[in-house]
């Protein structure tokens, strides 16, 4: 017997286990979390690509946002707001309110352009989560093409998400600016305006969450709009501490340039949302998305479960129960009827004419005319007429009438099963929460 050759250490790492027959299957994904790192890790370049393409589409929310910064720093060193320092021009014998209602004025220029902004986003927003809905899906991808696909299929549904987002934030920051104003000037009605600020603005953070499930949806299911503001609520509501965990873990690079300040943390933020940051925070949200759809919809609604995952261990997935449900026995009673249907064969059912009966169709020469055509048809005629008759004949022989009862009967029998139950047939209807997987 040979001895096995054995290999050094050096030999070893570099031809890894490709022999071991388990190889292959230990590199693939069995739970979400790693799938996120294995498209992390071999897909960077279609996940930088794709930031690129969404990042286009954001060029105008940072248009506005910098020409926001640079207006209300313009208005902070040339506006009148140091009382007692000198008389500037124009004089402003009262300055209490004056910066809190330039604010106000300034952001209802800027928030309200955020609407069509957000609009044009929403473009690239489409495109770019459809390629990392496929990638979580380990489906192949073109990334000119699919983005081109995901803007054609889920542009209307990210729409109406950035749409109400953009609403809900521009009259929150309204709000939040009259209440700015009103404690300014000393209105007894401040408490009033400092209450609808903070819950505005616990509203636009309710929405976001909200927002950011419509997407998720929309690009993975087809429904209508109402469909899909009424079922993103019930995924907030139903997943809320995991909701708000994921939406934090896929959005730091945003806090960073939100909240960094003037400090080197905002530049690091903005890097990273230029190279990568966007494509990261929809692989975060739309695989977190999966694994909700997986536990809480696509079971119930007959979906493909662990879409883009290996299950390791078959032998861990559950039993089927001993009594099935109702909707299983329905579905067996189906089967055995169409098996009935099928089990009847139209050779035993009715009679069919021996072909010993000396009738031949006729044969065309080699050089026919058109009398030979219309003896060819006559002849086929003639043989389809007494196969009539023959079938007219013999239809209600013993043999075929015994055949024909049994499977009579069957059908009967199961019909009754039907009724017994209470089941009446009826056209399959689509789930009320979602409706088809695109």
């Amino acid at each position: 017997m040979a001895e096995r050759e054995r290999k050094g250490l050096v030999a070893r790492w570099l031809e890894g286990k490709e022999r071991d027959e388990d190889y292959a299957r230990s590199t693939l994904p069995t739970n979400r979390w790693a799938l996120f790192w294995d498209i992390l890790k071999g897909r960077i370049g279609r996940l930088m690509l794709t930031n690129l393409l969404m990042l286009l589409t954001f060029l105008p929310v940072v248009a506005v946002v910098i020409w926001r910064i640079l207006q209300i720093y313009s208005q902070g060193l040339l506006g009148p707001y140091g009382a007692g320092l000198g008389v500037g021009y124009p004089v402003i014998p009262n300055i209490a309110g004056t910066a809190e209602i330039n604010v106000l004025y300034s952001d209802l220029v800027f928030f309200a352009l955020f609407i069509p902004c957000g609009l044009i986003a929403a473009v690239g927003i489409s495109g770019g989560a459809y390629i990392i809905r496929n990638l979580i899906w380990t489906e192949g991808i073109f990334v000119a093409n699919d983005f081109l696909r995901g803007i054609k299929r889920n542009y209307w549904n990210v729409a109406e998400a950035v749409l109400i987002f953009t609403l809900l934030l521009f009259v929150a920051r309204a709000m939040g600016n009259l209440a700015d104003f009103f404690v300014a000037v000393g209105s007894p009605y401040a408490g009033w305006m400092i209450a609808s600020k903070v819950f505005g603005y616990v509203l636009v953070a309710f929405a976001f969450l909200v927002c950011i499930w419509m997407i998720a949806l929309g690009i993975s299911y087809k429904q209508g709009p109402w469909a899909l503001l009424r079922n993103a609520v019930v995924m907030t509501v139903g997943t809320f501490p995991q909701t708000v965990f994921f939406a934090f873990l896929a959005g730091w690079p945003v806090l960073l340039v939100i909240f960094g300040g003037s400090s080197f943390v905002t530049p690091i933020g903005v890097v990273i949302l230029a190279l990568i940051g966007i494509s990261y925070f929809f692989l975060v949200w739309l695989d977190f998305a999966q694994w909700a759809f997986d536990k809480y919809v696509n079971p119930n609604f007959g979906f493909e479960v662990g879409r883009g995952l290996y299950n390791k261990d078959k032998s861990k997935q559950s039993a089927p129960s001993a009594e099935p449900p109702a909707e299983d026995s329905a579905a067996m009673r189906e089967y055995r009827r169409m098996i009935v249907a099928a089990g009847k064969s139209t050779l035993v059912s009715r009679p069919i004419k021996p072909i010993d009966d000396g009738l031949e169709i006729y044969q065309l020469p080699e050089s026919f005319s058109r009398e030979d055509l219309q003896k060819l048809r006559e002849s086929k005629q003639i043989i389809e007429d007494d196969s009539k008759a023959y079938v007219e004949e013999h239809m209600n022989d013993a043999q075929y009438v015994e055949y024909n009862k049994q499977f009579e009967e069957r059908e009967k029998a199961l019909a009754g099963e039907d009724e017994k139950n209470g089941k009446k047939k009826k056209p399959p209807k689509p789930p009320k929460m979602l409706n088809k997987r695109k």
